[in-house]
Order: structure tokens, then sequence, then C-alpha cells
């Protein structure tokens, strides 16, 4: 089998991963936080060394301002309904994932305004439409790091930048370029950042956090036990335990921690210039077979997702093809981004996403294409 949807969740998993999850579960598997009896505080320190090494990989100061999500769903999530309110305009792109147009569109009942900005059919956006978008009440800017359909990379230094100009809030939803791409929030001006933990971080799936810059408010999403304050029936105010309400997923994290681990030893450029090359190699084999539709820049830099169709034959029909002929498995359909297929003018038909990782190899791009290459012959 070879698999080639990691920009859904990256598999497999560095072996240091499930070693760390088992001996998490075996040695420390108590409540972290919640008590001060040895497994407690041990299970403690797994999830601390883990927010440690998330804050160095993006030049956090304070560890604390890590908060643990199930998901960058629920980070996003987390963010932008405990930031905005009644009155508010935020500006987003033409290329955002449902886990950001969605709560925009929840949020919009309750007096919250929003504009996408347009982004070209090759998903890229210009700074320069993004800021003749702003308004008189604008508050917050979100953006995809790199579109989880065509990994284009929006422009998030030149977003940044507008954002501390203007004196607004930035989000970034970095699911498809954490742990691949260099992120520093203090150069990019990044208020809050949320990522997950399931794909270039190489943790296990439930994982996932949200960066929150000193001085930014959030109302939580949860309420409840957080192991600090409970004499108080008020939710503590306290970093990060004031978004962590309830048990955190310890096991998870320990994986988490172990994946972040690798890609440090690893190195991102190492991580960036494999997956890089794999890229290249699917992209030119493809474009080399008659019919084929790519999308997306179409030049690096991108993250290592590339959606392509076989003329207007249905992106499902050959995604299923693929699996049970070939037995590679990719994606298709719209990939949770409606508003990027409106942009690709590809909503009828969805696309075939191939997502690569640093554990793919060039015998398995090569099947790929001969793969796709067959089936383009069989649907003519």
């Amino acid at each position: 089998m070879i698999y080639l949807d990691n920009a859904a969740t990256t598999w497999p998993k560095p072996p240091a991963v499930e070693k760390a999850m088992v001996e998490t579960l075996r040695e420390k598997g108590a409540n972290p936080g919640r008590g001060s009896h040895r497994l407690s505080l041990a299970a403690g320190r797994v999830v601390y060394h883990a927010r440690e090494l998330l804050a160095g990989l993006f030049n956090v100061d304070d560890p604390s301002r890590v908060v643990f999500t199930l998901n960058c769903t629920e980070a996003l999530n987390l963010a932008l309904k405990g930031f905005l309110k009644q009155g508010d305009h935020v500006l987003t792109s033409g290329m955002e994932h449902n886990s950001v147009i969605r709560p925009l569109k929840a949020l919009s009942a309750f007096g919250v305004e929003y504009t996408v900005v347009p982004c070209n059919q090759r998903g890229e956006l210009n700074p320069g439409d993004l800021e003749r978008a702003l308004q008189p009440n604008t508050r917050l800017i979100v953006l995809n790091h790199a579109s989880n359909v065509t990994g284009t990379l929006l422009p998030i230094a030149e977003a940044g930048l507008l954002a501390r100009r203007q004196g607004l809030a930035f989000l970034v939803d970095a699911s498809q370029t954490a742990g691949i791409f260099p992120i520093d929030v203090e150069a990019l001006n990044i208020d809050l950042l949320a990522f997950p933990g399931h794909k270039g971080l190489y943790g296990p799936p439930g994982t996932g956090g949200l960066y929150v810059r000193e001085g930014i408010s959030l109302i939580p999403l949860r309420y409840g036990g957080t192991g600090s304050q409970s004499e108080s029936e008020e939710q503590p105010e306290i970093m990060p335990e004031m978004f962590e309400s309830g048990t955190v997923n310890t096991v998870g994290i320990a994986g988490l921690g172990a994946g972040v681990e690798f890609l440090l030893q690893e190195g991102l450029d190492r991580i960036r210039e494999h997956e890089a090359a794999l890229l290249e190699q699917l992209r030119s084999g493809l474009a080399a077979i008659p019919g084929m539709i790519i999308y997306g820049p179409g030049r690096q830099p991108q993250a290592p997702v590339l959606s392509v169709n076989i003329r207007g034959n249905d992106s499902g029909e050959v995604a299923f093809l693929l699996d049970r002929i070939y037995q590679i498995c990719v994606r298709a359909g719209l990939h949770c981004a409606a508003l990027a297929h409106r942009t690709l003018g590809t909503t009828k038909q969805g696309t075939v996403r191939f997502g690569i990782s640093y554990f793919n190899t060039d015998e398995e791009i090569r099947q790929a294409i001969e793969a796709m290459s067959g089936l383009s012959s069989e649907l003519d």
C-alpha cells in the first residue's frame, strides 16, 4: 500500500511516537495537574515537556501561552469565538478551510461581519487586496498559511505587518505548514496560531493547539475543572488552564511531544527539501500525462500538497480506482474547503489530492505517476 493522504493525517508516525504513548499509558497514566502524588506529577511533566517543545518550535517565549486542543479545528473555534464580538469585522481569504468559514458563518448570526478577499485561480492572495478590504470595524485577519487543496502559500508575513500596522489581531491556520515550514510568531507578527498535532508534527489524532499572544483576551469554549482555584465558581484566568478545562489527552500529548522531537532532530530544512523534491517529481510526472489538469501555483515554495483531475472525470471515481486497483490512498472531493474549490472552479468535480510526507519515497511517487497514467488511458 502507498499512503499519499498526508494532508489529512500523516501516516506512518515515527516509532518514537508510539513508544512515548505506550510508555506514558503504562507508567504515567494518572491525571496531570490533579494531584501531588508521583504519577500525577510525572504526567504533568509529560504535558509540560510537549508544551516547551512547541513553544521552542514556534519561538514562543512563554510555554504557558501554548494551549492544547483536540485538533486545529477546536483551536480555530476557540480563537474566533473567543475573540470576536458583535460589531467586529474580519478579513479572510477565498482559500480557507471550513474550520474558519463555518465558525465565521455561525458568528455572523450574532453580529460579526466578515469579508472573503478573493484569490486568483492558483490560490494566490494579493496582500494589496487584503489592505483594500479593511473596514473601520475590522478587528481580525485570519488566513491559512497554506491551502489544504493546492498547497499555495498565502502571504502571512505581509498580512502580519498589515495587522500590526493597523492595530489588528492576526490569526494563522498552520494546518498544512506546522512542522514543515519555519513559523516564528514574533517575526511574523502572529497573535494567534492554530495547529494540528497529527499532520506535520507527527503526533496522533486528537491533538493540536493554539498559541495565544500575551495581551490577547479570549473567552473560553469550555468551562469546568482545571486543577487550579477549585474553591472558585469562576473560571480561572491562569494560562493555559483557562482554556484546558477537563482532563487533557496526556497519552496523545506524549506522542505529539515525541513527534516534535523527531522533526527537530531531523531538521525542518531536511524534511521540507525531501518533500519538495517528491512534489516536483509528482508534478512533472503528472504534467506529462495527456488530459491531466493540475491546480495550484505550479512552483515552489508550496506545501507538499497537489490537487489534480483527469479531464472531466469524477474525482471520487479516480480515487476509488487508485485504492482498489493500485493500492494507493489519496483523498478526493472538496476537502472540507468549499471556498477554495469555488476559487479554483472545481466545486462540482472536486479534485484528487496527493499529500506527501517525509516517509514517502521516490519509488512510491513513480508508482503513483504510473497509476495515474494508466487511469488516464482507461478513462479516456
